[in-house]
C-alpha cells in the first residue's frame, strides 16, 4: 500500500475501492478481449493524493502498456480520463474545453482546503446517478461552436504508441526488432509539447496541447455574414447523386421555417432559403465546415441577393462596351495601299521596282511567298498544248537558245493544235474523283430516247 504524509491514513473509508476505471475510447484502445491487473489501494492519486485503485492494461498489439494516473473522485470533477486527463465528451484538453463553456476552475490546491472540497463533491456525486457532471461543470451552458469545431470524434490510437528507446538514440540497442520501444529520431526538445505536466493539465494552467489548440482555433475560417439583411438563403455544394431534397430539408429544419429549396442537379448544389434571417445566421454558423450528410461532406456558403446578380450582370455589359483610346499610346497602322496585291503584300510601304531581265547563265530569283515557282523554257501550264505546238511559236529568244537549236517550221494558217488526250478510264476505286472527297462533277450520262411505238 502506498501511503504518503497528506494521504489521510486513519479515516480509510476515504480510500477509493472501484471495479472498473473510468478511460476514453483512446485509452481504452480497439481489442474488445482486453485483460486489465487490478491493484487495490496501489498508488496515491497524483491530485489528491488519497490511495486509489490501480489499472493496468496494454491497449493494443505494439502498443504501451498504461495505468491510470488519478482517482475516479477527481475525473468526476471535471469529466476527465483516470489516464489522459482529456475530456471525455469532447476528447480536449481542460483548458479548451472550460475556456469554451466559459467555467472558472474552482479547485483548492492546498492541502486541507482540497480535502474538504473532495468530501463535499463526493457527497454530491453520491446523491447523483453519475451521468450528469457536478459542480460548475455541470451548470455549464451548452457546447459552443469551439468545442464542435476542436472536437474529436473518433479515437486516435497513435497516442498509445511506445516510447521511443534511449539506448537506440545514443546507439547502444541491441534488441532489434524486439525491442519494445520506438526506434525512432526524439523531437526537438525545445519543443513546447516535449514538456507537459498531469497538474497542469489537470488544473487548465500552462497546457501546450491546449495552447497549440486555441491557435488552430483562432487561425480557422469564419463565415461572415453578409450586411444586406435581406439574404436568407445560404448555398449547400457537393451534394453529389444520393442527397436529395428530403434530406437536407430533415437536416436544416432544426435551425428554422424554411420557405424553399432548390436544387441544381447540374452542378450538384441547392439554395436553402429561410423565413427569418436569425435561422439563416444559426445555421450557417453550426454547420460551416462540419456538415455532413449521407457520409459525405458539404460546402457551405452565403447566397447572393438578386440585385447584386443584376449589378454583376452590369458590371460586366460595361465592360463589354468600347473604351475611350489611352492617352500615350500609337494609333492604328495604316491601311496597305490598293495597288499591292494580296498574293505580294507590302508591308513596309516600299516602292515597286522592276527587276532586270536574266542573262545568259544567271539563276533566276525565287518567286514571292505564295506564288507557283516559272516553268522551264518549252514547258506549258497544265491544261494548255505545248508552246512549240501552239500558233506564231518561234522558239525561245535568241540569248537564251541552247547550242544546236532548230527553228519549229511554222504550222498553216486554219489549223488547230492536236486535240488532247481525255481523262483515263478508272480502273480502281482509289481513283474515282468523287470516292476521293473532289468536288468535281462527273458529265451527265446521256439520256437515251423514249421507244417509238
Amino acid at each position: 500500500m502506498a501511503t504518503s504524509l497528506g494521504a489521510n491514513t486513519y479515516n480509510r473509508q476515504n480510500w477509493e475501492d472501484s471495479e472498473f476505471p473510468i478511460l476514453c475510447q483512446t485509452c481504452l484502445g480497439d481489442n474488445p478481449y482486453i485483460r486489465m491487473t487490478k491493484e487495490k489501494f496501489g498508488k496515491e492519486c497524483k491530485i489528491c493524493q488519497r490511495p486509489f485503485t490501480v489499472f493496468r492494461w496494454c491497449p493494443g498489439a505494439r502498443m504501451r502498456f498504461k495505468k491510470t494516473e488519478v482517482c475516479q473522485t477527481c475525473s468526476k470533477l471535471k469529466n476527465v480520463c483516470q489516464t489522459c486527463l482529456l475530456d471525455l465528451e469532447y476528447g480536449l484538453p481542460v483548458e479548451v474545453r472550460d475556456r469554451a463553456l466559459q467555467v472558472k476552475d474552482d479547485v483548492p490546491k492546498s492541502d486541507v482546503n482540497k480535502e474538504y472540497y473532495t468530501q463535499n463533491m463526493e457527497r454530491e456525486i453520491a446523491n447523483t446517478d453519475g451521468s450528469k457532471a457536478v459542480g460548475s461543470l455541470g451548470k455549464a451552458q451548452s457546447p459552443s461552436d469551439m468545442l464542435l469545431k476542436l472536437a474529436r470524434t473518433t479515437p486516435y490510437y497513435k497516442r498509445n504508441r511506445p516510447h521511443i528507446c534511449s539506448f537506440w538514440v545514443k546507439g547502444e540497442c541491441k534488441r532489434g526488432e524486439e525491442c519494445p520501444y520506438r526506434h525512432e529520431k526524439p523531437t526537438d526538445p525545445d519543443d513546447p509539447l516535449a514538456d507537459q505536466n498531469i497538474k497542469d493539465r489537470y488544473y487548465g494552467v500552462n497546457d501546450p496541447v491546449a495552447n497549440k489548440l486555441l491557435k488552430r482555433y483562432d487561425n480557422m475560417p469564419a463565415l461572415k455574414p453578409p450586411e444586406d439583411r435581406s439574404i436568407t438563403t445560404l448555398y449547400i455544394g457537393g451534394l453529389g447523386d444520393k442527397i436529395t431534397e428530403q434530406d437536407l430539408r430533415d437536416h436544416f429544419y432544426q435551425f428554422g421555417e424554411i420557405r424553399s429549396i432548390t436544387m441544381v442537379a447540374r452542378q450538384q448544389c441547392a439554395f436553402i432559403q429561410f423565413t427569418s434571417r436569425p435561422a439563416a445566421e444559426m445555421a450557417a454558423e453550426r454547420t460551416f465546415n462540419k456538415l455532413i450528410i449521407n457520409g459525405r461532406r458539404l460546402s457551405v456558403r452565403w447566397g447572393r441577393s438578386q440585385a447584386q446578380g443584376k449589378d454583376r450582370k452590369l458590371e460586366h455589359s460595361e465592360l463589354d462596351m468600347s473604351l475611350a483610346p489611352v492617352p500615350g499610346l500609337p494609333g492604328a497602322l495604316p491601311l496597305p495601299p490598293g495597288e499591292v496585291s494580296v498574293s505580294t503584300p507590302n508591308y513596309f510601304n516600299l516602292p515597286p521596282q522592276r527587276q532586270p531581265p536574266p542573262r545568259s547563265g544567271q539563276m533566276l530569283p525565287p518567286p514571292p511567298l505564295g506564288m507557283p515557282p516559272p516553268l522551264p523554257p518549252g514547258m506549258a501550264p497544265p491544261g494548255m498544248p505545248p508552246r512549240h505546238l501552239m500558233p506564231g511559236f518561234r522558239g525561245p529568244p535568241p540569248g537564251l537558245r541552247p547550242p544546236g537549236f532548230q527553228q519549229p517550221p511554222m504550222m498553216p494558217q486554219g489549223q488547230g493544235p492536236p486535240p488532247m488526250r481525255g481523262p483515263a478510264p478508272i480502273h480502281y476505286p482509289s481513283q474515282d474523283p468523287q470516292r476521293m472527297g473532289s468536288q468535281a462533277q462527273q458529265p451527265p450520262a446521256p439520256t437515251q430516247p423514249p421507244p417509238k411505238n
